[in-house]
């Protein structure tokens, strides 16, 4: 018969696990593994998933050659970021440089009529506008 053995400072539980078996489950949440409260229960050990750190990070979109050809790098790797509204701060975070270097790249996107701001509580956010959505896609835009 095999058996779920698991000990711990002030509790021991052996759960038979014969032709029941047994689940192993990687949590964001916990920082010890842990187990199932009754033996009656499904065999289960919950434990600290690795990699935890990263679970929330997002790599910054590659910013496409031809648009940062024309408008820069860093300002096109902004446009790329900003599929939805972001503040200066998680942009700066997400790309990893300042937060003044990603205010002074938007105050030119915003005066290209690329990008447009609004408050949210105590944040501004920056979105792109429909004429940004078109470049940072690559979508064809048409001049008048």
């Amino acid at each position: 018969m095999l058996r779920l053995e698991l000990s711990y400072p002030h509790r021991e539980l052996r759960i038979p696990i014969t032709g029941r078996g047994l689940c192993l489950m990687p949590a964001v949440f916990v920082k010890t593994p842990g187990m199932p409260l009754d033996p009656g229960e499904p065999p289960t050990v919950s434990y600290p998933a690795r990699g935890v750190a990263t679970v929330w990070e997002s790599a910054p979109p590659a910013g496409p050659g031809v648009l940062a050809d024309l408008v820069g790098r860093r300002k096109a790797a902004i446009l790329a970021c900003l599929e939805r509204p972001a503040s200066t701060t998680d942009l700066a975070r997400r790309l990893g440089v300042t937060p003044g270097a990603v205010s002074q790249h938007l105050a030119v996107l915003r005066g290209a009529g690329l990008v447009g701001r609004a408050r949210a509580g105590r944040s501004v956010l920056y979105a792109r506008t429909p004429l940004g959505d078109r470049l940072a896609t690559g979508s064809p835009v048409r001049i008048p």
